[in-house]
């Protein structure tokens, strides 16, 4: 029960007669252009912890988690 192969082109062509053809060429490869950005960093990011054994498995690169309780409400907050 799934999506035919002629649905799948009924589908194509629609967006081709939305967008055109050159639109969506330029969109693909904005499309690609971020997905290759993304793979770059994650690889800069795994790295980097690599290097620095302290900064690996800890959120923001090193920050510190500071816990706290709430003891009261302020009612005139602007």
């Amino acid at each position: 029960m799934g999506i035919s192969i002629w649905q799948l082109l009924i589908i194509l062509a629609i967006v081709l007669l939305l967008f055109g053809a050159k639109r969506l060429k330029n969109i693909g490869s904005d499309l690609g252009g971020a997905i290759k950005g993304f793979k770059h960093a994650m690889r800069e990011g795994e790295e980097s912890a690599q290097e620095d054994p302290k900064l690996k498995g800890k959120p923001g690169n090193g920050g510190q988690v500071i816990d706290g309780e709430v003891t009261g409400k302020e009612k005139d907050r602007v």
